[in-house]
């Protein structure tokens, strides 16, 4: 058992360029991919509250109506990813894209337990993001009144700017190209 330890750490130490190698070009190429190839991706978000009416009697808002209301978060946030809503955004903002590349850079989503909704946008470039995000809760605002006629929707945070990409995570890149070189350097 330990001959063959010996034996393996002796190819190991005899090979070690070959490792070195192929780690050092997976490190290259990652970097050279990380920071020239792919573009840096943005992301805003703003969060919107799906308000609910108190009750006239007691003026409190009741249990039913605060699951109805965590139930219309779900259906705003639909409307919110709708064509209707998303061709409008894409009208005001003079995007010139297809809906379907618009609906891929928008997610939404209700958050746990609440009565409020996440809308969060992702793109190549910040400004664009940023102007989506925010646009988008001024059309839905009016797009829901008119197909519901229900509850008002408000906005809690606009979108800011942001000053740094989420995506592509350079150094973790390059880390798991590090990673990997080593272990293809050891198969090889």
């Amino acid at each position: 058992m330990c001959n063959v330890g010996k034996r393996v750490f002796g190819i190991i130490k005899k090979r070690f360029w070959i490792i070195a190698l192929i780690t050092t070009i997976a490190i290259v190429v990652s970097g050279i991919i990380s920071f020239f190839v792919l573009k840096p991706v943005y992301q805003a978000k703003s969060t919107l509250i799906v308000n609910t009416e108190k009750n006239e009697e007691t003026q409190v808002i009741t249990g039913d109506q605060f699951n109805v209301t965590q139930k219309l978060a779900v259906t705003y946030g639909e409307i919110i990813k709708s064509r209707t809503v998303l061709d409008e955004v894409n009208d005001a903002l003079k995007l010139e894209m297809s809906y379907g590349e618009l609906a891929g850079k928008v997610s939404v989503a209700p958050l746990k337990d609440t009565q409020i909704i996440s809308v969060t946008v992702q793109d190549t470039n910040a400004r664009r993001a940023t102007d989506i995000a925010n646009t988008i809760p001024k059309v839905f605002t009016k797009e829901a009144k008119r197909i519901t006629k229900a509850n008002s929707v408000e906005v809690i945070d606009q979108a800011m700017q942001p000053t740094a990409p989420i995506k592509p995570n350079k150094v973790m890149n390059i880390a798991i190209a590090g990673v990997l070189g080593v272990m293809i350097g050891l198969f090889v």
